[in-house]
């Protein structure tokens, strides 16, 4: 992933808003790069661009060597992504809302279950594929959420926030499960407001504030 002075401005009655301020960083091939700031810095804009739901102001970003404005449909070829939001089929059961996402994305019904079974085993929910959605913590619906995209073989995923709301423990099981997806070649991209969090799982970063890149590089070098 490449981003060159990114640039992100909202009309807002009589002002502007720059929520994206001139960000630039790499990200490389199989890599877990944290986004790190406080709320409302930029991180969460500054995805949305890159998985090309909405167009920057100015400057460039790539994925993949696809250009997230020109090549739009060849970048969400390559990506999944979980965002803030809760994004999950309240009444169907967990087992089906895997069935439902592997559907969505063409797969054979033995792939389904196959698949459906390696990330209820990875991200601890195999107690749970019987229960609605509607009847999980707000802490295991993340987790659904976030296993779903594990299911196809995206080779670059998004993580907005993805811990938000889950217990210790169901965070430590998410945390596990998301190195383990790395290393297997992913290359996963996150967004964190919690110094510990990225990091235990990143392996570089760059810290967000006021829509500006204030500090970057590995994990060490940025401490």
């Amino acid at each position: 992933i490449e981003v060159n002075n990114l640039v992100k401005e909202f009309a807002q009655k009589n002002n502007t808003i720059r929520a994206v301020d001139g960000v630039s960083f790499r990200v490389r091939r199989s890599e877990i790069f944290g986004l790190l700031g406080p709320n409302g810095a930029g991180k969460s804009t500054t995805i949305k661009i890159l998985t090309t739901l909405i167009p920057p102001t100015s400057g460039t970003a790539s994925v993949l060597g696809h250009d997230v404005v020109s090549n739009a449909l060849e970048v969400r070829k390559n990506i999944c992504v979980v965002f803030q939001e809760n994004a999950i089929e309240l009444y169907l059961s967990v087992r089906n809302n895997f069935r439902t996402f592997g559907r969505f994305h063409g797969m054979s019904v033995k792939e389904i279950e196959y698949r459906s079974g390696r990330v209820s085993e990875l991200f601890g929910l195999r107690e749970y594929l019987n229960q609605k959605g509607i009847d999980l913590s707000g802490g295991l619906k993340r987790r659904v959420q976030v296993a779903k995209m594990f299911m196809v073989d995206k080779p670059v995923v998004f993580l907005d926030e993805a811990t938000t709301g889950m217990d210790t423990f169901t965070k430590r099981a998410t945390i596990e499960a998301i190195k383990e997806e790395s290393r297997k070649g992913r290359t996963i991209v996150l967004t964190t407001h919690m110094l510990d969090e990225a990091e235990q799982l990143c392996n570089s970063l760059a810290i967000i504030n006021h829509g500006k890149v204030i500090a970057q590089g590995s994990i060490h070098s940025v401490k």
